[in-house]
């Protein structure tokens, strides 16, 4: 149906998560009509970040130096990691304003069922950050599926031992959320976790 070239753009535009098929027509007719100087802007940002773009150091999060702007700053209390499972997790973290502690990315979750295991997330790289004393606490915020808790788990017994604190986020009725849609483990969860006020 389409010429080849354009048949190719849009089936490269598909394979990105949450483009189907019109969206990646329209974005492909889009940079169709684009000047060749914004077509060219456009692909070159895209091999730029491709190449320039890897994991920190310390962190996992993604950089463009070897450490990332969190990890270099001295205003950030190193005595906090909060793990989450990807980059973007750090992103929604830092838009809340409240954490003002260091990450660690995992870049995924154990999922036997997909062949992935402890050895293809970043877990030996966050208990080696472990090994000094200014470490007091790691919050455990992956997502709150099987496979988070069962990570989120799984990392709580490789850490215990060493000494430091390890703590879950809290999991319950969303803001605006009405009791009577919330489910039976949601609420469960809620009630557990409450605090007083």
């Amino acid at each position: 149906m389409y010429i080849a070239p354009l048949a190719a753009l849009i089936e490269h535009f598909e394979r990105l998560p949450g483009i189907g098929h019109k969206t990646a027509v329209r974005l492909s007719f889009s940079v169709l009509s684009a000047t060749d100087e914004e077509a060219k802007s456009f692909a070159d940002a895209i091999l730029n970040a491709k190449s320039s773009i890897h994991y920190c150091s310390i962190c996992q999060d993604l950089t463009d130096g070897d450490t990332c702007r969190i990890c270099q700053s001295s205003k950030r209390d190193k005595s906090i990691i909060c793990v989450v499972e990807g980059p973007k997790d750090v992103l929604a973290m830092e838009k809340t304003g409240e954490f003002n502690g260091l990450y660690h990315v995992l870049h995924g979750v154990i999922s036997p069922m997909d062949g992935i295991g402890p050895e293809e997330i970043k877990a030996k790289e966050l208990v080696a950050r472990l090994t000094s004393d200014e470490v007091k606490e790691v919050i455990m915020a992956t997502n709150l599926t099987v496979e988070g808790e069962a990570t989120a788990t799984y990392l709580a017994r490789l850490i215990k031992p060493t000494g430091v604190k390890v703590t879950r986020i809290a999991r319950g009725v969303p803001v605006g959320g009405d009791l009577e849609y919330v489910d039976e483990v949601t609420l469960t969860m809620a009630l557990e976790g409450r605090r007083e006020i």
